[in-house]
């Protein structure tokens, strides 16, 4: 398995502290030339030595781990790969560099990709019948949940103070959020048939509307949606103000994705969530039942269990569609999610889709020896009437192999033996023997010899890495 760039990591922080070298080195108890070598990666980190750091270096060792760095990385060598930018093949150390002296520099160079992709696509006639071009703020607000690792520390003593003052347990707390929103807001909620709808609150009559057809969790997760949005808001609004969102629709994004979280973390209490986790290693069906929610809602809480002091797995998270449309993605794990592309068709995400209500278990292993422990579950939504399509979403998490044994689903597995390799995407992945490629790399020189067919579907020459 790789090792984690804790070097490069440290580097950065040092530097972003105003550090020099000897300076830390005088703290730490070490020579500079040592840990000149430590920062270059050419030596190891001891225990003793990595918590004086997290100590010298004001972080929390989880902020040590080099996600940050590996995210960044992954990033640059799809953006320098892209042919429309008539560059030659960036060296590998080249693209590490950077990320790792001029990391502000580094994203900005993301940010200015993605504007750019941006740019291109609505020059390109991308535009709404009615003429309006359209504009994605999507990765607008994936950034910003990335950016704040997926946890508000705000909103979560927002949910546990409200949480205090309910006293429910998960069976009573769907009963005591109503009772909340009739007492204290003067609204009522009603289940029943909703044309076109999940949910539909009006202000003017005080009255929430629920649809028959959402399953108890979900309406449990609704009701706790609109308290938040009635008692909330000001909180919420003091999270996205300073972010400054670029329009109107990734501010709105941003809002409802905060309002979203609020309702998980009251749902799902941090400290009690993170109990049963451990408790059930876990197991996500079995905290769902726990808790009283669905699948999907235990998942996406699990990702958001980043609390100083109290952490819980670095998971990543992600919601694909049939057609590969990825509308939720986070990154505790530091697992390189491609931005601009389509994901590996190796992956667990796609299989999963074979196998609807099944929770598939894989371990992936990516080009550079990562490896990562991957579940993932195919749901269908409910639908509004007869004859429409449920709507079909894979939910997929994994964590570092490392922490594999506090996860139930990898007890089944022999993990020396059970790593599939996988890419980013077929444009960015050197693998020369892989069957399920759609595409060559875009580094790489295609060997096309009309006397031969060889098993995998296209073949290429490795680049050199200088």
């Amino acid at each position: 398995m790789a090792r984690p760039l804790i070097g490069r990591t440290i580097r950065r922080l040092r530097m972003e502290r105003g550090l020099t070298q000897q300076a830390l080195a005088a703290r730490l108890g070490i020579s500079a030339s040592y840990l000149n070598l430590i920062e270059h990666d050419q030596r190891t980190v001891t225990a003793s030595l990595l918590i004086k750091l997290g100590e010298h270096l004001s972080v929390d060792l989880a902020a040590l781990s080099g996600n940050r760095e590996r995210q960044t990385e992954a990033g640059l060598r799809e953006v320098l790969s892209d042919p429309l930018l008539g560059l030659d093949a960036v060296p590998e150390m080249e693209v590490a560099s950077l990320a790792a002296s001029a990391p502000n520099a580094a994203r900005a160079m993301l940010a200015l990709y993605r504007a750019w992709r941006v740019a291109k696509e609505d020059a390109s006639g991308i535009a709404l019948p009615t003429g309006r071009r359209i504009l994605l703020p999507t990765e607008e607000a994936r950034d910003f949940f990335h950016d704040h690792a997926n946890h508000f520390p705000a909103l979560e003593a927002i949910a546990e103070r409200l949480g205090a003052e309910l006293r429910a347990s998960p069976a009573e707390m769907n009963h005591a959020i109503a009772e909340r929103l009739r007492h204290t807001h003067g609204v009522t909620v009603a289940v029943g048939p909703l044309e076109g709808s999940l949910r539909r609150y009006d202000p003017a009559l005080r009255r929430l509307d629920l649809s028959e057809s959402l399953p108890r969790e979900s309406r449990g997760f609704q009701m706790a949606f609109q308290l938040m949005l009635l008692e909330a808001r000001e909180a919420v609004e003091a999270v996205v103000a300073p972010a400054e969102p670029s329009t109107p629709e990734a501010a709105s994004i941003i809002r409802l994705g905060l309002l979203n979280y609020l309702a998980g973390a009251l749902l799902m209490p941090y400290a009690a969530f993170l109990a049963a986790a451990r408790e059930l290693r876990h197991e996500v069906e079995a905290m769902a039942a726990r808790f009283g929610v669905s699948f999907e809602q235990a998942a996406h809480r699990l990702s958001t269990l980043q609390r100083d002091g109290a952490r819980g797995v670095p998971f990543f998270f992600l919601r694909v569609d049939p057609a590969g449309n990825v509308d939720k993605r986070f990154s505790a794990a530091g697992f390189p999610f491609a931005r601009f592309g389509g994901s590996c068709p190796k992956w667990i995400v796609h299989r999963a889709f074979a196998h609807p209500g099944e929770t598939q278990v894989q371990v992936a292993q990516l080009p550079d020896g990562a490896t990562f422990l991957t579940f993932a579950r195919a749901i269908a939504a409910p639908t509004t009437r007869w004859g429409e399509p449920a709507p079909m979403h894979v939910v997929a998490m994994g964590c570092d192999i490392a922490r594999s044994d506090e996860l139930a689903y990898a007890d089944a597995l022999d993990i020396p033996r059970a790593a599939v390799g996988i890419g980013l995407s077929c444009r960015l992945c050197d693998r020369t023997d892989c069957r399920s490629r759609a595409f060559p790399p875009l580094e790489h020189r295609l060997m096309l010899d009309p006397n031969e067919d060889s098993a995998a579907p296209w073949r290429f020459e490795k680049a050199k890495r200088l």
